[in-house]
């Protein structure tokens, strides 16, 4: 478990590309209706907290957390910085295409949870995930709002508290609330 300031998690709101079963990675796709009410409701979780002084918010350069950072960080006034170390998991030749269509040609991923799917694609391995994740974190200076991606932010989460393989996929990677972290601690507002 790594010592680090507080924490507050976010994923990003639901895009079109979630809504449709595309296998997204690193790809761009806009958040949907649905997805700016998942940031909205974030903003009023984040507006709901004492958040301690200093904080500032680091925040995937992809753009549906960009979006969903401008709906639910710019209005406190927090300082957003992007850093590529937050970007999705790479997916390789798998990102553009359908889940659907994958595991039909692919029958032996079926079992698979989503965690372990994406880690098994043609990018890049949970060692790559942990090694860009970990510098990221090993950098930060005081306490943050992080605005990323599913998988990212699982490994985050797990490098965060000690957590293995195991204990990383049975985590929850959904969208639409904050996941403050404190001490290795998780509390999540809804």
């Amino acid at each position: 478990m790594l010592d680090l300031p507080p924490l507050y998690l976010m994923r990003h709101g639901q895009t079109n590309w979630n809504r449709d079963r595309r296998i997204q990675g690193q790809m761009e796709s806009e958040l949907t209706e649905t997805g700016r009410g998942h940031a909205a409701r974030q903003g009023e979780i984040l507006a709901g907290l004492t958040l301690p002084a200093g904080i500032c918010a680091h925040v995937s350069p992809l753009l549906r957390t960009r979006q969903t950072a401008d709906i639910a960080v710019a209005p406190l006034g927090v300082g957003i910085t992007c850093d590529d170390r937050l970007k999705e998991v790479s997916l390789g030749a798998w990102e553009g295409g359908y889940y659907a269509d994958l595991l039909q040609e692919n029958p032996d991923l079926r079992a698979l949870n989503i965690f372990d799917l994406c880690l098994a694609s043609p990018g890049e391995t949970l060692a790559d995930l942990q090694d860009r994740i970990g510098a990221f974190l090993r950098d930060l200076r005081g306490p943050a709002i992080i605005v990323s991606h599913g998988i990212a932010l699982t490994v985050l989460r797990g490098l965060a508290r000690g957590l293995d393989h195991a204990q990383m996929r049975a985590l929850d990677r959904g969208q639409g609330y904050v996941i403050q972290l404190v001490g290795g601690v998780e509390t999540v507002h809804r």
